[in-house]
């Protein structure tokens, strides 16, 4: 089981690129990132799925609306149907978290 980390945000993603790619100017970096993660979304926003071989999926699952309850005043409240993003791991990116060990 692994202990609550530290968050890697995309600027030191960024970073991370350019320090380990010299040939890279981080402007480029920069660029490529935001061109990869606007492509993503584009993607999902036409309910197209987006697999990285080995990493995982993005897709879309649509939530119906549904009766909720505020949970402060216990007041019932309608919840609209919504679409949100899942993210399913690749077998790849599974093994590598479980040290290469068969999950079940």
């Amino acid at each position: 089981m692994f202990a609550a980390g530290r968050t890697m945000i995309k600027s030191e993603l960024i970073h991370k690129i350019a320090s380990t790619n010299p040939h890279l100017y981080h402007r480029d970096v920069e660029r490529i990132v935001k061109v990869v993660f606007d492509e993503i979304v584009e993607a999902l926003s036409r309910g197209d799925r987006v697999e990285l071989r080995g990493f995982g999926a993005f897709t879309v699952k649509h939530r119906a609306a549904r009766q909720g309850r505020n949970p402060r005043t216990g007041k019932s409240v309608n919840v609209a149907e919504k679409f949100v993003p899942f993210f399913k791991t690749g077998k790849e990116l599974r093994d590598r978290l479980n040290d290469g060990k068969e999950s079940h």
